[in-house]
């Protein structure tokens, strides 16, 4: 990093900086399939976790979202999660396809929840279905309502207004902001 121009203590350091550090990103991109230790490799994906990563950032953290070993993140919250985070953030419909591909395999489990909200930033048609679908699977079905608000598609009212009845509060008081956005 410091041949990029950055010297800090710590990548935490780098990213708290308030310095725009485009020039690391190839950097961390280059690091991150490289690093086998999980913290440093978390430090990395969130480093990642800015604006000014996008796009470039997007395909190498889809990957690495697939290639995390089961063991190392057995709930799907640990730096799985970390990488969905990232993807909300850097991920555009560039890279659709492939987010709505982790969005729905359930074997990624709770993981997903950060690329379903990514989703409802998407300007392509096709997130309105993806994202209606998702209702059902219990994993997600919290963060598809948070997203279906931000996609403000009136066609989505009739499955927002089912969640309205979901057993999670925090879920339907999502379903009420979302709703409410529709007017």
């Amino acid at each position: 990093m410091a041949d990029a121009g950055y010297r800090f203590d710590s990548l935490a350091d780098l990213r708290h900086s308030g310095v725009r550090y485009r020039a690391a990103v190839p950097v961390l991109l280059r690091w991150l399939p490289q690093v086998t230790e999980r913290d440093v490799k978390e430090d990395i994906v969130r480093a990642l976790s800015v604006p000014w990563a996008r796009p470039a950032a997007a395909r190498a953290l889809i990957e690495e979202f697939r290639r995390v070993d089961p063991a190392l993140d057995p709930e799907g919250t640990g730096i799985r999660w970390a990488i969905g985070n990232a993807l909300e953030v850097v991920g555009d419909d560039s890279v659709f396809a492939e987010l709505i591909e982790l969005a729905r395999d359930r074997r990624y489990g709770r993981a997903r929840q950060m690329v379903v909200v990514g989703i409802g930033k998407s300007k392509d048609p096709r997130a309105l279905g993806v994202l209606v679908e998702l209702l059902d699977d219990a994993d997600v079905s919290g963060h598809a309502v948070k997203a279906l608000g931000r996609l403000k598609a009136p066609e989505a009212r009739p499955a927002l207004e089912l969640m309205l009845s979901d057993p999670r509060a925090w879920v339907r008081r999502e379903a009420k902001k979302a709703l409410a956005r529709l007017g």
